[in-house]
């Protein structure tokens, strides 16, 4: 029997965050390599007679080197086992799945690719924001810090898109992000927020603008750090406009209250 990988994103912590399939899949492995930041509940979920190996590599810290993993991938699956390659958030996203990928194709391994949810994509929950707001931001960028933070012509292309940025890794150095993004253009009372640990228990976030990242706390790892307009707080309207009631259209009466929608937003059953 032929041997399979799947190259499947965890989702940035959260167990209820893992799709159905990535669920499916792990449940039913043989092997599961996964990344440091894999979290003890979703490991939990695998398979009671697979084998678990974190082939994880964090800050720099390397338990293993990447052409090792790629051998590891290829001699299970040439062994005829199902494998999960489980990877946090998204596996296309910053997971070196490329190059596992490369060695894949060249050794002839069958292979699949399982999406999972990205720790942007999370943080915006936790931020309550809309990374593409119609009035403030049509595009997203992801990017990591220490690919970009000292490449001034690159933060000028994303800011001049008008895109939120989500800056994963951002590392420590958050005066020298802010610096390079005020270099770069961007006003330095644009709002920003760092995102411990996205929704996860042990989540922190610490909201500032871009002046006032110099002074952000180092909260624990994993962060991601999004800039943007989207991310300034909402105005309240100080008064209220008295516009008739606007009937909600309705389908046919199946039971279910009658209600209208105010200017407001105010609900009322009828």
């Amino acid at each position: 029997m032929d041997g399979k990988v799947f190259l499947v994103g965890a989702g940035p912590g959260d167990p209820e965050l893992l799709t159905v399939k990535a669920l499916r899949l792990l449940q039913g492995a043989d092997v599961v390599l996964h990344d440091d930041l894999i979290s003890s509940q979703i490991l939990d979920l695998a398979s009671k007679n697979a084998h678990v190996r974190s082939v994880g590599k964090r800050c720099g810290r390397k338990k293993i080197h990447q052409e090792e993993i790629n051998a590891l991938l290829i001699a299970y699956a040439s062994f005829g086992l199902k494998v999960v390659r489980l990877k946090s958030g998204d596996p296309l996203l910053f997971g070196r799945a490329g190059e596992e990928i490369e060695a894949l194709r060249k050794a002839h391994v069958n292979f699949e690719i399982v999406p999972g949810v990205t720790s942007a994509s999370a943080a915006a929950v936790a931020l309550e924001a809309s990374l593409t707001h119609r009035n403030k931001a049509s595009a997203v960028v992801f990017l990591t810090s220490h690919r970009a933070a000292h490449r001034s012509t690159e933060w000028k292309t994303y800011l001049r898109s008008g895109a939120t940025l989500a800056i994963y890794m951002p590392g420590a150095d958050y005066a020298g992000t802010a610096a390079s993004l005020v270099g770069a253009g961007i006003h330095s009372t644009t709002p920003c927020a760092v995102v411990s640990q996205a929704s996860t228990k042990d989540q922190q976030i610490h909201r500032t603008t871009v002046s006032g990242l110099t002074d952000a706390p180092q909260l624990p790892t994993p962060t991601i750090l999004l800039v943007g307009e989207v991310l300034a707080a909402e105005e309240i309207a100080s008064q209220r406009n008295p516009v008739s009631a606007l009937p909600l259209l309705r389908e046919p009466d199946l039971g279910l209250p009658a209600f209208e929608v105010f200017a407001d937003n105010q609900v009322f059953l009828r």
